[in-house]
């Protein structure tokens, strides 16, 4: 029992009851109540400590509470945190320059959810479409693949496949093609003069991590330049060191027109994203066209610059690619123990568990009661996606975990 603000003493089923009680159930959490968090563990209202393995679907790629991250919003709180863009503020432009140099684009849009990045992309690809590809009037389309995952709102889930994900929302926003992910054929074949963009995940997250085949970015952007049409890479999960490069198209030796950002770019503290990119695409943009009052903001730029200062090293590109590796290595050897098979690219896994045995939501709360946080993604699939900060042995003991979880008769 843990005495909180107001004179409540709570037990964890307390919260959970508060929880169901009071909140919408868009969600279908553990029963874990996390009070406190530092680095790659979590404690909660009972003092019992786990390791994350999910690091916020990537929103925590640093870790709960990184000390730099957690100094800079707090020196920023004591200065100013809003301004609205109305105004000018200190840590805006040096935030846009500053992202813009570590990805190697040339101007940035600030918003604040992956989603409202995604959304910006499209607005920009759509304007530039009419606007310098000529496009008629109300005829742009842009290419998404399947099983994708990009955000939930009534225009993204316009072109999602998952069921849960867009029944019961339409009419829907027209515009979209979809094609299968990874064959770059049936892009070729959906690419018409109307095409504005293509839209893709570098790895799908939400699908179960999934890589696409050797060569296929390439061929996409080869397809793209020569239909004069503009590749956007959503790199909200996959991106900022998460695989083993600062982003994850980097692998490909591939450079993307726009990338969406977001996630891990608020350093686990707050929202912060960006559409990152071409400045003869985002320039189509003009005063009054598109915004956000709490886009870039004070606190958001001064977290976001701290971010990118952690980036610069290298330091957690390298951490990625080297216990990446350890990962899928110990991963691999439960493959035919209760595991069927194991994708991703640096500290991100998506690891399909022996259909029949269990499903994903009974791993994860095995896990839990070894004291691993971990989540299912569809059916019997886990994702696994451990902060860039854990060592090689709290890796080990989440991963000794699974393998007892597996194991089971």
């Amino acid at each position: 029992m843990t005495t909180y603000a107001h004179d409540l003493t709570l037990s964890p089923g307390d919260f959970v009851a508060l929880d169901e009680r009071w909140s919408t159930h868009n969600y279908h959490p553990l029963p874990v109540v996390i009070a406190e968090a530092e680095g790659p563990w979590v404690t909660d209202v009972e003092g019992r400590r786990y390791l994350d393995f999910l690091s916020g679907y990537s929103a925590l790629n640093f870790g709960h509470r990184h000390p730099a991250l957690v100094a800079a919003a707090v020196e920023q709180l004591g200065r100013v945190t809003l301004t609205s863009r109305a105004f000018h503020h200190d840590q805006f432009g040096p935030f846009c320059r500053e992202l813009a140099e570590l990805t190697g684009t040339e101007v940035v849009l600030p918003m604040n959810s992956g989603a409202e990045a995604v959304e910006s992309a499209i607005k920009v690809a759509r304007k530039w479409a009419y606007q310098v590809k000529g496009v008629p009037a109300g005829r742009a389309e842009i290419i998404v693949a399947a099983s994708n995952f990009h955000g939930r709102t009534t225009t993204i889930v316009s072109f999602s496949d998952d069921a849960e994900a867009r029944d019961d929302y339409g009419p829907f926003t027209p515009g979209f093609v979809r094609v299968p992910y990874g064959d770059a054929d049936a892009l070729a074949a959906a690419i018409n003069d109307n095409t504005a963009a293509v839209l893709l995940e570098p790895i799908q997250g939400e699908a179960g991590v999934v890589v696409p085949p050797a060569g296929y970015f390439a061929a996409v952007r080869q397809l793209t330049e020569r239909a004069n049409t503009l590749l956007i890479a959503d790199e909200i999960q996959s991106g900022l060191a998460r695989t083993g490069s600062l982003l994850a198209l980097d692998a490909e030796g591939v450079r993307a027109d726009l990338y969406t950002l977001g996630k891990a770019l608020g350093g686990g503290i707050l929202p912060l994203s960006a559409v990152v990119g071409r400045a003869d695409v985002l320039g189509v943009l003009q005063p009054g066209q598109h915004g956000s009052t709490f886009g870039g903001n004070p606190l958001a730029c001064a977290v976001g610059r701290a971010v990118i200062r952690l980036l610069s090293t290298g330091e957690f590109q390298q951490r990625s690619t080297e216990l990446g590796a350890h990962l899928h290595r110990r991963l691999g050897e439960l493959v035919g123990h209760g595991v069927d098979s194991v994708r991703g690219r640096g500290l991100w896994a998506g690891v399909d568990l022996t259909a029949g045995r269990m499903t994903g939501r009974m791993a994860s709360t095995a896990l839990s009661e070894r004291g691993v946080l971990c989540k299912e993604t569809h059916g019997n699939t886990l994702r696994m996606a451990p902060p860039l900060v854990i060592s090689t042995a709290e890796l080990d003991q989440g991963i000794d975990a699974l393998a007892e979880v597996v194991h089971r008769p």
